[in-house]
């Protein structure tokens, strides 16, 4: 079954001709990326990468690494999302606006290379969540092939394994303004101090972070063995993200869960 996907793949992107990949490093748009070349060939597909205040700048310098891994032609261009009129704000809708303006800012690359097609790395696992950039990629035509190939998470690892990608392992990641409680507006301080306390974690052998932010509050999750290094650590730990501007710092104990901040929709939380 998980191979039928992988030629189905294939099969999506020969059909599309040419492709202009809206390109994190992640382990999917990697993985997207590298069979888009390999169907494709290099000169009908290109890598494009956004460098703004929300992504963290070690996953800049590690997309650069990947696209010329893979022979990818490889685009950076520099938005601003802070200033996507409705993103700061930090509704619900947040991706919405964040999506829409990274493929507003995409659709002129594709088009002065004669490419044909927009895709990006949306999956099967993406259809179950709160997916407000699902509907800006429908809205101006996007597509995304392993979701239309029926791809889930666990299978484009696998899949990344097999052909020695990197990428294979890599923790989940999201932009930085993923941390902060929706309702509570964005601001370049805040996401530099999520940049800061996540690289600071980091370096204690911790794989997979993320520092929520509550206004002054910090709620750091890390996948369930890794609690007790935090705990270990507390000091060190609770005295860097102070000084990076926190004032209290919390240890979640239920562990690391993709889209947690999701509840406060569920909850129906009045800011949002």
């Amino acid at each position: 079954m998980l191979h039928e996907k992988y030629i189905k793949l294939k099969s999506i992107l020969r059909e599309m001709e040419s492709v202009a990949v809206a390109f994190s490093g992640g382990v999917d748009s990697t993985f997207l990326l590298k069979v888009a070349v390999d169907v494709l060939e290099p000169e009908n597909v290109v890598a494009i990468t956004a460098n703004s205040e929300s992504f963290p700048s070690v996953e800049l310098e590690e997309s650069k690494a990947l696209a010329s891994l893979i022979g990818a032609k490889h685009i950076i261009i520099e938005t601003s999302e802070l200033n996507l009129p409705g993103y700061a704000e930090n509704t619900k809708d947040r991706c919405y606006f964040c999506k829409k303006g990274l493929f507003n800012d995409v659709y002129p690359i594709m088009n002065k290379y004669g490419f044909k097609n927009v895709v990006y790395g949306l999956i099967a696992d993406d259809m179950g969540d709160h997916r407000p950039g699902l509907r800006a990629a429908k809205e101006l035509d996007v597509r995304g092939p392993l979701q239309e190939a029926g791809l889930y998470k666990t299978e484009i690892r696998e899949l990344s394994r097999e052909i020695k990608l990197p990428t294979w392992d890599k923790p989940a990641m999201a932009c930085l303004s993923s941390r902060i409680a929706y309702g509570e507006t964005i601001t370049q301080e805040k996401l530099t101090k999520v940049e800061k306390s996540e690289f600071f974690i980091k370096k204690l052998g911790i794989r997979q972070v993320r520092v929520r932010t509550h206004e002054e509050i910090a709620r750091i999750e890390v996948d369930p063995p890794d609690l007790k290094v935090i705990l270990e650590n507390y000091k060190v730990v609770s005295n860097a993200l102070e000084s990076y501007g926190y004032k209290y710092v919390t240890l979640d104990l239920a562990g690391y869960k993709s889209g947690n901040m999701n509840k406060m929709i569920a909850q129906g939380v009045s800011k949002v």
